[in-house]
């Protein structure tokens, strides 16, 4: 199992570069879009202590200009103990004791 920041399968949906790595998780570009379009994903709830989780990360990820919904990712991944993956390579930088997985 892996976290896919939302710009992972979009690069599999739309086959850019690094789709290969999203294939290599077993989604190809049709079952990527037969998947959005009947939500046959997982929703996780975000609650507070995803929230204060996500919050705590600001600082190591500042510095890259991480996103809200990237840390919360972030946040996903570590909770889970699974990798995160992007097609962000600054997040390659991070050390926050998540396996990031960069696509490009």
């Amino acid at each position: 199992m892996i976290t896919l920041d939302a710009s992972a399968p979009l690069a599999g949906l739309f086959r850019e570069k690094g789709q290969e790595h999203v294939d290599a998780e077993g989604h190809d570009a049709a079952e990527t879009l037969k998947l959005v379009r009947n939500l046959e994903i997982e929703i996780v709830p975000f609650g507070t202590t995803d929230a204060a989780l996500t919050a705590s990360l600001l600082p190591a990820t500042r510095h890259l200009g991480l996103s809200l919904a990237d840390r919360a990712c972030l946040t996903l991944a570590r909770s889970r103990h699974i990798a995160a993956m992007t097609a962000d390579r600054p997040w390659m930088k991070l050390d926050i004791g998540v396996e990031i997985v960069c696509i490009r």
